[in-house]
């Protein structure tokens, strides 16, 4: 590798790393998805079918069984919430975010994302609401791994 490789690939590793921890310091966490609190997980429930269902499905599996691929627009389909799709491998934070702020504003500009922000729509604590009530379709397994993911965000 040339100088100017390992430097560029230096300074590429400097700026996702600022970047995840700007992200992380900025993003709003003091809510709590708990989806052993009957009463959060019922509120979440309401609000889901309201405002995410449409998307991403009524039992929260996802827009299409192809969620992977791509429409014609750019975007992806909306993926499953439940224990067949990938919303378990992030932690709060970042679900969070995602759903007040928007995909576009999280994925970036090399990326298009067709999640609308609820910034508007819905208050923290329905958004913390509705995440408490997705992680009542996933495994122990995965409400584990999870919360791993959750603690690493708080860590930074």
């Amino acid at each position: 590798m040339n100088k100017n490789a390992i430097a560029l690939s230096v300074a590429v590793v400097f700026t996702i790393g600022a970047a995840t921890a700007a992200f992380l310091h900025n993003t709003e966490n003091s809510g709590v998805a708990d989806p052993n609190d009957p009463k959060q997980v019922a509120l979440g429930k309401t609000i889901y079918a309201d405002n995410c269902a449409s998307c991403h499905g009524v039992n929260l599996e996802g827009e299409t069984e192809d969620w992977k691929s791509t429409k014609e627009n750019g975007t992806l389909y909306a993926p499953p919430h439940d224990d067949t799709g990938h919303t378990w491998h992030h932690g709060d934070a970042l679900l969070f975010q995602y759903t007040k702020e928007g995909g576009q504003a999280i994925a970036g500009p090399d990326f298009q994302s067709g999640m609308m922000p609820f910034a508007d729509a819905l208050t923290d604590e329905e958004i913390w609401a509705v995440l408490a009530f997705i992680k009542t379709s996933w495994t122990e397994q995965q409400l584990n791994r999870q919360q791993m993911m959750t603690e690493r965000e708080n860590e930074q």
